[in-house]
């Protein structure tokens, strides 16, 4: 939850402004401001702040105990011009919450932190669990010396600055590993997801028994508990009380399997009574197993004085699997690159795209990330590397303006990414939707795109769904009308809606929109020059309810909305 605290009637206004955006993420503290910020101190993880920086360093001050339990801490100051990430802006979020507060009020965030001031990524930034000379890591990176990586597999991380890599010997050194590693002066090691934990537990095993098992497991086989991702287990064990704490103190989420899917899995040490109880032969070995893996520690039962075993566990070490992010950046203007497009851009190691498209976003990436760039026609070759990259474990971006999935890089890249990575689609806006903006309101009923490229596609097939689309009064955006080597197409195409809709009907041509030297004008069917429209030229052809509105184009929402008494009229509006 998120404290807003103000003392004056323009910082309560601003703060009302904040609640309203975030309905049931916020309390509104009342009453003198020093009792409001000691209350929301203790109750909030976060505190946004409608004071001056000084007034609420001296507030703040005497509560301060540890920077991984203070929450976040933002001041916004009376004029709401800037939002100050003043406490916690790693740990505590106040970075993060800065620039929200800042998209919410139009107040500029100001970020102090020095990794994120230079755009390297934090280490208690990259998601994972980190130990050891945080502080010393961390200030080796940013001031360019040598960062040895030690790290047992590639996990796909955020690119990390040129100055920290394997081979950089130096005097500070970052682990990527799951194993227990002594640390020296100026050596932090990050703890991946990479352990699997299976469990097995008669019912009322207490819960000390189950933790104390699965710490001597891991102790005894030089493994970190922070890089456990999940206990697993039968679904009969779903609910077992001992499991489920177990789970719960560890902080990582319980997953369960049906009991003939674990019977299927080979393991090394199968048993009778787990049969007889649950319906398979092994719960701890098969469940571990069952996500895949190399079993680092086979079936060990616990050992309380006094009793019979109550409890049984083995350990799984799971491959890393890369991550590939299909992004849309959008038809060209920044302001059209979506704040999800700019997270993930952020995020990868490794970015994958048509050269002229990497130079528009270039400047967003972090310092250390791989580029790998090609020009048009390399299509194919561009989704290949893409995944190969993803299977090697990295974070990967492959970029397509526009949206990634129409007429772009995301049907190329699927078609070879497997299920061994993670793939996510960051939708974009599509150079449709931007030409329809310019244009008015001309997709305002059914649509469709259809590209007039032959390249990938048969004619025979391109003129049948344009057929189609005229025998349906569908709206028509043209992608790709025409080209050098290729300008029959387009008035084709033309020349088949003609068949079915009137001469005048409307028709919106736009070429670079959004971008510095975007043009759009309407014209009508019989009036359109081919001869004027280019590959960076999206057509948008009307339906017949389609009228131009004071040189807009217009579809109404339903026909019944439009009468043909009132489109004349309209048409003649000034």
């Amino acid at each position: 939850m998120i404290g807003l605290i103000s003392a004056t009637a323009a910082g309560a206004v601003a703060r009302d402004r904040l609640a309203a955006a975030w309905p049931g993420r916020v309390v509104v503290y009342d009453g003198p401001v020093g009792e409001a910020v000691r209350r929301a101190f203790a109750e909030c993880e976060q505190l946004v702040c409608f004071l001056a920086t000084g007034a609420v360093v001296r507030l703040v001050a005497p509560l301060l105990a540890d920077k991984s339990a203070d929450p976040g801490v933002v001041c916004v100051d009376e004029a709401g011009r800037h939002a100050v990430a003043l406490l916690g802006g790693h740990g505590g979020g106040a970075n993060a919450l800065a620039v929200a507060v800042g998209e919410v009020l139009g107040a500029a965030p100001v970020v102090t932190t020095a990794t994120d001031s230079v755009g390297v990524p934090g280490l208690d930034m990259l998601g994972l669990p980190v130990e050891g000379d945080v502080a010393g890591v961390s200030r080796a990176m940013l001031d360019g010396a040598p960062v040895e990586l030690r790290a047992d597999a590639v996990w796909p991380l955020p690119a990390l600055p040129p100055n920290v890599g394997p081979g950089r010997a130096g005097a500070a050194v970052l682990h990527l590993s799951d194993r227990s590693v002594e640390l020296g002066a100026r050596e932090a090691v990050l703890r991946p997801a990479s352990l699997a934990v299976g469990v097995g537990a008669s019912k009322g095993a207490p819960e000390d028994e189950v933790s104390g098992l699965i710490r001597d497991a891991l102790a005894e086989a030089g493994l970190s508990p922070l890089s456990v991702a999940e206990l697993v287990t039968v679904d009969a064990k779903a609910g077992e009380p001992g499991i489920v704490a177990a789970a719960a103190r560890l902080g990582v989420p319980l997953r369960t399997y049906p009991a003939e899917e674990l019977a299927r899995i080979e393991v090394p040490h199968a048993s009778d009574a787990p049969l007889a109880a649950v319906g398979t032969p092994s719960v701890a070995e098969a469940a571990a197993l069952a996500g895949g893996g190399e079993l680092l520690v086979p079936k060990r039962k616990s050992a309380p004085e006094g009793r019979a075993a109550m409890a049984t566990c083995a350990v799984v070490r799971r491959a890393p699997r890369g991550r590939l992010a299909v992004v849309g950046l959008g038809p060209g203007a920044r302001d059209l690159l979506t704040p999800r497009a700019r997270d993930e851009l952020r995020r990868a190691s490794v970015l994958v795209g048509l050269d002229q498209y990497v130079d528009q976003i270039r400047d967003l990436l972090r310092p250390g990330t791989t580029v790998l760039e090609s020009g048009l026609g390399a299509e194919e070759e561009r989704a290949r590397t893409a995944v190969a990259e993803a299977r090697k474990g990295h974070a990967v971006a492959l970029i397509g303006s526009g949206d990634a999935g129409v007429y772009a890089m995301a049907s190329p890249a699927l078609a070879e990414a497997g299920a061994d990575i993670d793939v996510v689609g960051v939708p974009g806006v599509t150079a449709a939707l931007a030409a329809a903006a310019i244009l008015g309101a001309p997709l305002g009923h059914d649509h469709v795109s259809i590209s007039l490229s032959d390249l990938h596609t048969p004619w025979e097939i391109i003129e049948r769904r344009v057929r189609a689309a005229a025998e349906a009064d569908i709206i028509v955006t043209f992608y790709n009308p025409r080209s050098r080597g290729r300008d029959w197409q387009l008035p084709k195409a033309l020349s088949i809606l003609s068949e079915h809709r009137d001469p005048a009907t409307p028709v919106g041509v736009v070429r670079n929109a959004s971008r510095p030297d975007e043009s759009s004008r309407v014209t009508s069917l019989t009036a359109l020059d081919p001869a004027t429209v280019d590959m960076m030229t999206v057509v948008t052809v009307g339906n017949t309810a389609t009228r131009e509105i004071a040189g807009r184009m217009v579809t109404p929402r339903g026909y019944r909305w439009q009468s043909a008494t009132v489109a004349p009229a309209a048409q003649a509006a000034p």
